[in-house]
């Protein structure tokens, strides 16, 4: 333990482990989409690395938007954080009207208006793929912690609070919602972690929560009318809900709602203790749907069984442990805001994707960060950890830590440059002076010389004229 206090101490703790902890997620997460998918890859495409090829290039796009985003100061990222929130509602309001628009023409298929198609969570601009639910996601991270960073202690007042986050908010909750329910809640754990950093009172948690549950009650009773990406069809939402608080037997379940609630649990309990071997999992030959996105845990616990899964939950615990880490470590109010939204962001969407696989939510069909197959998802995340990394090597011991040996100068061009040192109260830390006894004949000279030294100087016309003026 002593050992592991003085790893901890050290200035640059926190970006090490970081970059490890997400390092090691993604090599985990590239090994298990490639598992998970050589299979059914091959027998449609014929080549086991088709789905692999394309997240592996998807990793590296989002490698490249990490380096960026460790490279940036945070007065970018406050400058960013409104166009990104507008780029995101943008495409949150076409994707729903053309889901509207399908609807309301009754083809029951892909919607598409020109180059504009959308299909389920995705829309497509021509060739360009992007899932708007994850860029919402970091906008409302930067343009919230630099909102509530602004307002400072006026939070106090409930006006003040309210406006303009609350119709923001209720804007976004309303456009995600409308299609993705476990994406809203990964909005709402980030407005909590916002809240929660900025010292909000119990009270008002309280009241959100009521109002975030009248929330989710409306959007479930939505699917009914065909809210929704389930189209016309049952409601969706509410048989998740009823599965998971009354699951019904395994001989009554067949091929309905509940087929995937059991798939997972068989695939989990095959894998035992030590799993059945990397790349022998049974379950993924087309029997759990999704197998290589939202159910890719499931797939992990069948073939590196509570030993793989263990591992898992311990990384994710270190990525939590580390953004909390900085959100405390770091001055600067927007920095601590940010890095609190954010790893609220990626601990709860894992919380609520690995308890929905065992059994202990809800499913939401919400992806695995680092893990699961998706582009936007892991490209988004990669650049959230990024943020974090800056942040990191802004902390008051890293900074001076960097500055005092600093990296040759090609490191900082390739790499990152050295972050903005802390600003130093040395006015605070000065001992009071001491207090002189006066020297007969000499007693105006010595306050004239006393007065550069840190004592006090005389108001009015006495001491030199340079001295007046300062």
């Amino acid at each position: 333990m002593a050992a592991l206090r003085g790893l901890l101490a050290r200035p640059l703790a926190s970006y090490y482990l970081l970059i490890s902890s997400s390092g090691l997620l993604l090599l985990i997460g590239l090994t298990m989409v490639f598992s998970a998918t050589s299979v059914r890859a091959y027998a449609t495409d014929g080549n086991a690395f088709a789905m692999l090829a394309k997240q592996a290039l998807f990793a590296l796009i989002g490698l490249g938007a990490f380096w960026i985003c460790q490279r940036l100061p945070a007065r970018t990222f406050r400058a960013v954080g409104l166009p990104t929130l507008g780029v995101a509602v943008v495409l949150l309001v076409l994707l729903d009207i053309l889901h509207l628009f399908d609807k309301l023409n009754g083809d029951g298929g892909d919607a598409s208006i020109g180059p504009l198609e959308a299909r389920l969570l995705w829309l497509y601009i021509g060739p360009i793929q992007v899932q708007p639910s994850e860029l919402a996601k970091f906008g409302l991270v930067l343009w919230g912690a630099d909102m509530i960073a602004r307002k400072g202690a006026a939070l106090g007042w409930w006006r003040e609070l309210a406006t303009p986050l609350f119709p923001v908010v209720g804007l976004l909750f309303l456009l995600v919602g409308y299609n993705d329910l476990g994406t809203m809640l990964c909005l709402l754990a980030v407005l909590v972690g916002l809240l929660w950093a900025a010292g909000i009172r119990k009270r008002i948690f309280g009241t959100l929560s009521v109002f975030g549950l009248l929330g989710v009650g409306l959007l479930v009773a939505a699917a009914s009318i065909g809210a929704g990406s389930s189209g016309d069809g049952p409601n969706y939402r509410l048989a998740r809900l009823t599965t998971f608080f009354n699951p019904p037997p395994p001989e009554e379940c067949g091929l309905k709602d509940c087929y995937q609630y059991f798939q997972a649990r068989y695939a989990i309990d095959n894998g035992g203790w030590f799993g059945v071997g990397l790349g022998k999992s049974s379950l993924k030959w087309n029997w759990l749907p999704e197998a290589h996105n939202d159910f890719i845990f499931a797939i992990l616990a069948e073939e590196l069984g509570v030993v793989g899964c263990v591992v898992v939950l311990s990384l994710f615990a270190v990525l939590a442990y580390t953004g909390l880490r900085i959100a405390r470590r770091v001055a600067d109010p927007f920095r601590r805001l940010a890095a609190t939204a954010a790893t609220a962001w990626l601990v709860s969407q894992a919380v609520i994707n690995i308890g929905g696989v065992v059994g202990l939510l809800p499913i939401t069909g919400l992806p695995l960060p680092f893990i699961s197959d998706g582009g936007s998802a892991l490209v988004v995340t990669l650049a959230a950890i990024g943020m974090l990394a800056s942040f990191a090597r802004a902390e008051p011991d890293a900074a001076r830590a960097l500055h005092a040996r600093p990296a040759p100068r090609w490191v900082r061009l390739v790499w990152a440059p050295l972050p903005p040192l802390p600003s130093a109260r040395r006015r605070a830390k000065l001992p009071a002076p001491a207090r002189r006894e006066p020297v007969p004949g000499t007693g105006k000279r010595r306050e004239a010389e006393a007065g550069p030294a840190g004592g006090r100087t005389r108001k009015g016309r006495a001491g030199t004229a340079s001295e007046r003026r300062r």
